[in-house]
């Protein structure tokens, strides 16, 4: 059985993104409630040589709409380099899952075998569509929602499964 590369992309992007503006709102709650600067947990890493919290959801985000936007050959959308505050960060996912809703299957699916070029500093990659989405995309998605989330209760934020997981779609 053929793999629909939509499915497997746009409706888990969507999921994981979404989960993440959840996880911001009770970041900037928390940040309130303890009159802490949410600068301070935006500015938090797990470890000095890892990106911090903002740069994390930056990264998913990036992910997400590179995957879509390679997949269906559409010209990549440019997010701002500052250093967002959580309602800046929020309005970039916003675009990122509006981004990701605004294909149709049509455009994603039958792109297994589509050749995906990506440009690293140390030079070029070559993928077809499903091991750029699949071995690529997903794993990165995965990793940067994963250790934006761990981010937060390692700072003392309440959070949980469901939180992280956010509610699978269908789109």
């Amino acid at each position: 059985m053929a793999i629909s590369m939509y499915k497997a992309s746009a409706p888990i992007f969507v999921q994981f993104l979404t989960g993440l503006s959840v996880v911001l709102d009770k970041t900037a709650a928390h940040a309130e409630a303890k009159k802490i600067d949410s600068a301070v947990f935006l500015n938090m890493r797990l470890y000095p040589d890892m990106f911090h919290l903002s740069r994390q959801v930056g990264e998913a985000n990036r992910h997400a709409v590179n995957a879509c936007a390679r997949l269906a050959g559409v010209e990549l959308p440019v997010f701002p380099t500052t250093e967002p505050n959580i309602p800046e960060l929020k309005e970039r996912i916003v675009k990122a899952i509006d981004f990701v809703k605004s294909f149709k299957p049509a455009q994603i699916d039958g792109t297994e075998d589509k050749e995906i070029v990506v440009k690293f500093s140390s030079g070029e990659r070559k993928f077809n569509g499903q091991t750029f989405l699949l071995n690529f995309c997903l794993p990165n998605l995965y990793f940067h929602a994963t250790t934006a989330y761990d981010i937060l209760p390692h700072s003392g934020i309440e959070l949980g499964k469901r939180d992280f997981m956010g509610t699978p779609i269908a789109l």
